[in-house]
């Protein structure tokens, strides 16, 4: 608990892609209290940065001055009464998020890059001690130090760049995402007992977690290992073929389970009805993994339900006209 009389920091969060209510969970992965406050923004309490910079769907966070209307008048008000306790260099930079507040941008940097200047801050726009972010959206301004910025590296680990692809592979993007809900983070133990091409294992180990892939197909194991070494240098990581529903595992071996259910309603896998595969997995990850993330084409809450898990939430992810994404957190 804070002391009597200290500050606790607000911060900004300048959120990615075009859902918001998703993106805020996998913040609450490196930050406390997240509250979506306007399109594309939310704010939080706690955060850590080194976490932050790990995340799929969170672009920016910012130490907050304030919060105000969505206007550059009343941003420059705000900055002009905030306490600023820090000097140097500095930059400013605005955003429209969205295009949601039909504020001029460039003025705003202008305005408060000026009243920045009165307070004894001299301007470096190439490598700026500070950064000052202006993020307006809808009704509302968020104005702040820029503390943290994710890895926006993703387009290096395309499946089809990999060295072993299979169609249907999942984006990266996603597969980190999904892995950071499912637990994955340092010293952390993440389990794909489906695990294919091993997407989800190269993202889990880029955030420190140890990966560990089952899968029925012996190729699809060679392949995820070929995958793995090729992006994961010196961290550990394990695959292995197995049968997601009778997994050779301990009782209680992993810290998370994550995977993405075969799509298809009559689809049959190796000695398995799709059915039977998908309460099979969850049983065994109930008893391997005290959380899981499970994408599917469908919902599933009620057989994880059955199976033992409490349906924390979920969310539909649309992917393309044919295919939305039912993403299940599950907690036991």
């Amino acid at each position: 608990m804070p002391s009597a009389g200290r500050r606790v920091s607000v911060y900004g969060l300048e959120l990615a892609g075009e859902e918001d209510a998703f993106a805020a969970r996998e913040a609450a992965c490196a930050a406390s209290a997240v509250e979506v406050v306007a399109p594309g923004l939310a704010t939080a309490r706690g955060v850590d940065a080194d976490r932050l910079r790990t995340l799929a769907y969170t672009h920016r966070a910012s130490r907050l001055l304030g919060r105000c209307e969505a206007s550059v008048a009343a941003a420059r008000t705000l900055l002009d009464a905030a306490t600023l306790d820090r000097s140097g260099t500095v930059a400013v930079r605005a955003r429209d998020v969205r295009s949601t507040a039909g504020v001029d941008t460039r003025r705003a940097e202008r305005e408060l890059g000026s009243a920045l200047v009165d307070r004894g801050f001299a301007v470096d726009l190439d490598d700026p001690d500070h950064e000052l972010r202006a993020c307006f959206a809808g009704d509302t301004c968020l104005l702040g130090w820029l503390v943290a910025e994710s890895a926006r590296d993703y387009g290096d680990r395309r499946p089809t760049d990999r060295p072993f692809f299979q169609p249907g592979s999942m984006a990266p993007l996603d597969a980190r995402a999904f892995a950071n809900l499912a637990g994955a983070a340092p010293g952390a133990t993440l389990l794909d007992p489906m695990c294919g091409t091993g997407g989800t294992l190269i993202e889990a180990g880029l955030v420190g977690a140890r990966a560990v892939g089952v899968d029925a197909q012996q190729k699809m194991v060679r392949g995820a290992r070929q995958n793995c070494r090729a992006y994961l240098d010196d961290t550990p990581f394990h695959c292995l073929r197995g049968d997601a529903t009778a997994l050779p595992l301990a009782d209680d071996a992993v810290d998370g389970v994550v995977f993405d259910a075969p799509y298809g309603r009559q689809s049959k896998i190796a000695r398995h009805t799709l059915e039977d595969l998908v309460s099979g997995a969850l049983a065994e990850a109930a008893r391997v993994a005290p959380r899981a993330v499970v994408v599917a084409d469908r919902s599933w809450a009620e057989t994880a339900h059955d199976a033992g898990w409490t349906v924390e939430t979920t969310f539909e992810r649309r992917v393309h006209r044919s295919l939305t994404r039912h993403v299940h957190l599950l907690d036991r």
